[in-house]
């Protein structure tokens, strides 16, 4: 019924330049926690900060009209919400206004496109005039005169939106361009040798689309470039830079000037490259060796899409993910930022094709954020995909934000252009909203180790994989296939996974699945391993919880309804070895849902010794103002476990 894409778009000649047998046992994938590559700009606790973010793109001009005085100012001709390649009116008080709707599915970091100030319309009078609705046309001057793109607002709604961000535990990420210039930018009349002109079939010399391309190797380039660049990390609170076209810029610069420039103007900023290459880790260590924390891995979005969106063979999945925690190592791995799409690329939704059912398609974008969420490394959403917005290749994948997005009553319908397959872009938001919890409930998923436990190897589309991090222990199975498998997930004979973490996962240890994409709710460690059968289409995220109940226990589900600010979490501690023996470390991880603003309900399975009689409290981690943790007042709670399950305990709102 829903058509998945929004009608044709005229193409556009100027892009924009951002551009179960033991033949399935694995061998172990290494975890070192030391990087072989040279030293990240972050360190100390801010690595764990950034471990724990999820990355939300916005084009600020496609989300929200905030100010629609705005709409005509800076070059003429180029406000049009019928062009495709022009402005739409969105900006930065419109993404202002909307944080919450961005916080409320979880994410963490915005990342806005460039707010430079643009040159003027390009292609004037044709079929492919345009102009950089999209920030990647600055009309860089000497001397740099700092000026925000005038469609976009002022200084003042960059800072109030920085302020507002902070103001709510989240952080923001700047995107800057080093490699280019806009077309016509005043800076390459005013000093032409500055640019290449000699193209020698390298991403280095060659421009871009035919965007004027710096010549950082010239000193004076080099220099100022760099200063525009702490320019702007000196005049914004900003928390990280997202450089744009990394690979078509000398490693030399980056490491020599860049790097060194932007760390001493705001020092800890994280610094994110985007290096178009797919072909696998080897091809992002130099970049990372230059000094940037984090890359963006292309290599995992094309297994993804070719093994969960095309429905092709979850090998790839697991060799991307074995390539690069292991060539990487995993202080490293767990520091890429991964991602299903991008401005740069076709929406996730639209790569299955137009032949495949849209249940199908629902299915398999279930499966993929899910990966996303659980894989090592910081997950990065793309605005739209939290609602399922269809989209071909650039521009067909910046489309509008819808005015019924901000709502659940707006979301709960079904729309042209937007996935349907039996839900709603209420539905997509609800399992983005679900799925980013369970990543942030659970440390193991955010900073875990990882070993793989089962892959295909030419067979039944089945892969798992473990996450340990102290006491948090996931692990994660899916399976793709037309029909249902049934796997023994080796704990004890697996090499990766710490003796520690095998110490813990004894014979009778139950897991419970968080995800409910189908796989049974729960599973029981036996003779050191934990069978699993799969339904057709299934996934499930098992976190392990109390040991030695043989499977004879009953289930009960906790709940609490608890406000918290972004990063902290709601866990269930108690006074018997299920339920963590009052040790905090030990407190059960809960995982929100249905929240609104920053209240949600959080909830936990464990099984439980029938009859026990059981003293409880919610506890937060980390705790307000600053403490390690807190405690809910008032008396500890009570409850006698019921002889057989499932039940559910009800605890209503936190005790202040």
């Amino acid at each position: 019924m829903l058509r998945r894409q929004f009608g044709s778009l005229l193409a556009l000649s100027l892009v924009l330049a951002s551009c179960g047998s033991n033949s399935n046992t694995p061998t172990a994938t290494s975890t070192k926690t030391s990087s072989e590559l040279s030293s990240q700009a972050i360190s100390g606790t801010n690595i764990d900060t950034w471990r724990q973010q999820v990355i939300y793109l916005t084009l600020p001009d496609r989300f929200a009209n905030g100010n629609s005085s705005n709409d005509n100012a800076g070059q003429p001709n180029c406000l049009n919400t019928a062009s495709a390649t022009k402005f739409h009116g969105g900006d930065l008080a419109g993404l202002r206004s909307k944080l919450g709707y961005v916080r409320g599915m979880g994410a963490s970091t915005l990342w806005s496109t460039p707010v430079y100030k643009q040159v003027g319309e390009v292609n004037a009078g044709t079929s492919s005039a345009a102009c950089g609705y999209h920030g990647y046309w600055a009309d860089y001057t000497d001397p740099d005169d700092q000026s925000i793109e005038p469609k976009l607002g002022t200084s003042a709604d960059l800072n109030g939106l920085i302020s507002d961000l902070h103001a709510s535990g989240m952080k923001f990420m700047m995107d800057m361009v080093v490699n280019h210039a806009g077309y016509g930018a005043r800076i390459h009349a005013q000093h032409p040798d500055w640019f290449h002109t000699n193209c020698t079939g390298k991403d280095v010399t060659c421009p871009l689309a035919g965007l004027p391309d710096f010549a950082q190797e010239n000193t004076n380039v080099a220099a100022y470039l760099t200063n525009v660049s702490k320019t702007w990390t000196s005049n914004y609170a900003i928390d990280a830079i997202r450089m744009d076209t990394v690979k078509h810029v000398p490693t030399t610069y980056w490491q020599n000037s860049w790097v060194p420039g932007v760390l001493a103007a705001r020092p800890s900023t994280f610094l994110l490259g985007e290096v178009f290459n797919d072909s696998g880790s080897a091809a992002l260590k130099p970049y990372l060796d230059a000094g940037f924390d984090s890359l963006f891995n292309f290599p995992l979005r094309t297994s993804l899409v070719n093994g969960i969106a095309k429905a092709g063979s979850l090998d790839s999945v697991a060799s991307s993910v074995q390539d690069y925690v292991g060539n990487l190592g995993l202080s490293r791995a767990l520091l890429m930022v991964n991602l299903l799409d991008n401005h740069d690329v076709q929406r996730f939704v639209n790569e299955p094709g137009s032949g495949v059912a849209e249940t199908e398609i629902r299915k398999r974008y279930q499966l993929a954020l899910a990966t996303l969420m659980t894989v090592p490394g910081i997950p990065q959403l793309y605005y739209g995909d939290e609602l399922g917005m269809y989209g071909g290749p650039d521009p067909d994948n910046r489309h509008d934000m819808p005015g019924w997005a901000w709502t659940d009553a707006g979301r709960n319908a079904t729309y042209s252009g937007f996935l349907g397959g039996g839900g709603t872009p209420k539905t997509t938001y609800d399992y983005v909203q679900k799925v980013t919890g369970i990543r942030q409930s659970n440390e193991a998923l955010w900073k875990g180790s990882y070993a793989e436990m089962w892959r295909p190897n030419g067979g039944q589309n089945v892969y798992a994989f473990y996450r340990g991090s102290s006491a948090s222990r996931v692990i994660v199975v899916m399976n793709t296939s037309t029909s249902s498998a049934a796997v023994n997930l080796d704990i004890q004979g697996n090499a990766g996974i710490s003796s520690t973490d095998k110490a813990a996962l004894t014979n009778g240890t139950a897991f419970t699945d968080k995800l409910g994409l189908g796989a049974p709710p729960s599973a029981t460690v036996t003779n050191g391993k934990l069978p699993v059968t799969l339904p057709a289409g299934s996934m499930g995220i098992y976190v392990a919880g109390s040991s030695g109940t043989g499977g004879g226990g009953t289930s009960v589900t906790f709940q609490v309804s608890a406000s918290t600010f972004y990063g902290q979490g709601v866990y269930l501690s108690g006074n018997t070895a299920e339920l963590g023996s009052w040790n905090v470390a030990s407190a059960l991880n809960m995982t929100p849902s249905g929240c609104s603003g920053s209240v949600c309900t959080w909830k936990t399975t464990v099984s439980l010794t029938p009859g026990a009689a059981l003293q409880f409290k919610f506890i937060k981690k980390p705790g307000d103002n600053g403490a390690g943790v807190t405690w809910e007042g008032g008396s500890n709670r009570t409850y006698a476990v019921p002889g057989s399950g499932p039940v559910n305990y009800n605890g209503g709102n936190w005790q202040p």
